[in-house]
């Protein structure tokens, strides 16, 4: 699955819904614009099929289907890739297991270091964040926009932007070196698909 360029980046909200309504809010998703969907969840209880189901939806647009965390997850279901963060896997283990045509994203808050290290280590994109107060993540520490201007210069692989991010407040994090902005409640704590269209729309304007 190609990596796209730029865009809206959605990660699932699972708490407290049942496996239908994660799949059919991804549906909406996809059809407002994001252009990657990471599945998101800490408490699963039919995990392969969810992601089975998430997979066929995006790949009938082209959106690659990240899973978070769980590499054999991703293995098993055929995903395009995973998301890595403090205490998973390591990006080369990743890589190792996953391939080479495999999306590896990695965390890196808000370390530019970090982020230097995992693209040497075969990282397809990092995630910077939280930049804004967020009900996902209460408690992660805070990133800069000043991160994401020196991250630009640093790096040659995309960065993702998490935390808060609505499109009230998007734009000057794309105009600092986000290629992606990743997005939780703010898509999907009502009309998912509406929502995006609002994400996406700070890409093109």
């Amino acid at each position: 699955m190609k990596f796209p360029a730029r865009g809206l980046y959605a990660i699932t909200q699972t708490e407290n819904k049942s496996g239908d309504t994660i799949i059919d809010e991804v549906a909406s998703a996809v059809r407002g614009g994001a252009v990657i969907v990471q599945y998101r969840d800490k408490n699963p209880t039919d995990a392969p099929f969810i992601a089975r189901e998430l997979i066929k939806i995006c790949h009938q647009t082209n959106v690659p289907l990240i899973i978070n965390d769980d590499i054999e997850l991703a293995a098993n279901t055929g995903a395009d890739g995973v998301h890595i963060g403090r205490g998973d896997v390591d990006t080369a283990q990743a890589r190792k297991f996953l391939g080479a045509g495999a999306i590896i994203g990695v965390s890196c808050y808000n370390f530019i270091e970090l982020a230097v290290e995992a693209q040497a280590r075969g990282a397809s994109y990092i995630a910077f964040g939280r930049f804004f107060p967020s009900s996902s993540k209460p408690m992660a520490a805070p990133a800069h926009i000043e991160t994401l201007k020196k991250a630009k210069l640093a790096l040659k692989i995309p960065i993702v932007a998490i935390g808060g991010i609505l499109p009230t407040n998007g734009a000057p994090l794309i105009a600092a070196g986000a290629d992606f902005l990743a997005v939780i409640g703010g898509i999907f704590d009502a009309q998912p698909e509406q929502s995006a269209r609002a994400y996406q729309a700070l890409f093109i304007s």
